[in-house]
Order: structure tokens, then C-alpha cells, then sequence
């Protein structure tokens, strides 16, 4: 089904500053628990990530990432995710996060 252009509006990508990461041992499949720094219009946010076959919490820290923040949150266990990390999932579900190239401003929009 496609995707109508007033749909993909309503899609609030934003690019965000991961500012601590913990293991998520609850987790049905191995994931890390992220806290996110969307800037002052946003504020933090948390969410779950299955990212630990190719990333280390270490790695993490202060990198750049792309996130949906306007969906609904999500209750994972004891853990409520309150946006959407994006990334290309490999054949073997590995995930490679979607990040800008350059350092920018963090809530920039996506469009």
C-alpha cells in the first residue's frame, strides 16, 4: 500500500544526540535501553534498540541518531520506549542506524 504525501508529513523525524545507554536484559531480543536528547522543543526521550549485534553502549554515547517522535509510546516490559530509533535492518536482522553525516543541531526535522 502506498503512502500518501500528507502521511509522510504527519512522519516526525528528528535527529537526536544518545546521551546514555544501558542493557535492556528484559528484552525478548538482545536490545539497549537509549536516552535521547532531541533538543529544547522536544526534550529527552527513551526507547528501546536491538542494535547490540553491531554496537557497543561505549560506541553509542554522543553519537547522532534519527528517531519517529511522534508515535505513541510503547510499554516494553517494565520499560516505556517514547519514540522510534531508525535503522536499515541487515539480512541477519543486524540493524545500522540512520544518522546524519555532519554533527547538527539536535530536534532538526527530517524531511
Amino acid at each position: 500500500m502506498d503512502l500518501t504525501w500528507n502521511e509522510f508529513e504527519r512522519t516526525d523525524m528528528r535527529v537526536g544526540t544518545i546521551i546514555e545507554v544501558n542493557d535492556f536484559p528484559e528484552a525478548r531480543k538482545p536490545a539497549y535501553q537509549l536516552t535521547i536528547d532531541f533538543g529544547a522543543a522536544i526534550g529527552i526521550r527513551k526507547s528501546s534498540a536491538q542494535i547490540t549485534k553491531r554496537y557497543q553502549k561505549e560506541d553509542l554515547v554522543n553519537r547522532q541518531i534519527v528517531a519517529v517522535v511522534n508515535f505513541p509510546r510503547k510499554q516494553i516490559g517494565k520499560f516505556m520506549s517514547e519514540c522510534l530509533v531508525l535503522g536499515a535492518v541487515g539480512e541477519e536482522g543486524d540493524v545500522i542506524l540512520l544518522a546524519p553525516d555532519f554533527k547538527i543541531e539536535n530536534g532538526l526535522r527530517i524531511g
